[in-house]
């Protein structure tokens, strides 16, 4: 597969700029840089964004994610190895990247169990990364980006 284009994050720097601010919001709200990560390949993955897949697990990896936790996020729900916490933010992010897949996209008991791990302004940053990382699934694969060129 070629790419498209260039990535339009890159082509329109205010764009690149007003999402990499975006993108530090969360963790300056206190959500962990750990479970970002595992939101944002949740994510990807569901998206199919190869770009994001592959360079998310890698940035986990710097922040001390273990294989064995990158490996199972697809299967979280399975998993033994995710926190309460981590399951109610997986859900939730599962729930937002998938808005159409039923008639209420993000069901009253996502929300509650979300809330009862998050307060409010944590709870807000964990919405804000799920709505970025969905932003850059969307800009890669519009453009048909090339996994492995982005090595972060």
């Amino acid at each position: 597969m070629q790419e498209r284009m260039g990535n339009p994050a890159l082509v329109l720097p205010a764009a690149m700029q007003a999402l990499n601010a975006l993108s530090k919001v969360p963790a300056e709200n206190g959500l962990s840089p750990k479970l970002l990560e595992l939101v944002n390949l949740r994510c990807s993955q569901i998206n199919g964004c190869s770009v994001c897949i592959d360079g998310h697990w890698r940035i986990a990896r710097k922040h001390g994610e273990t294989d064995e936790r990158l490996f199972a996020v697809a299967g979280w729900r399975d998993a033994p190895y995710y926190s309460d916490a981590e399951r109610a933010a997986l859900a939730l992010a599962e729930a937002l990247t998938r808005l159409s897949d039923r008639a209420d996209p993000v069901p009253d008991d996502i929300w509650d169990e979300a809330t009862r791990h998050y307060d409010g302004r944590s709870l807000a940053a964990l919405v804000i990364a799920i709505a970025n990382i969905n932003v850059w699934n969307r800009l890669n694969i519009a453009t048909r980006q090339i996994a492995g060129a982005w090595k972060p």
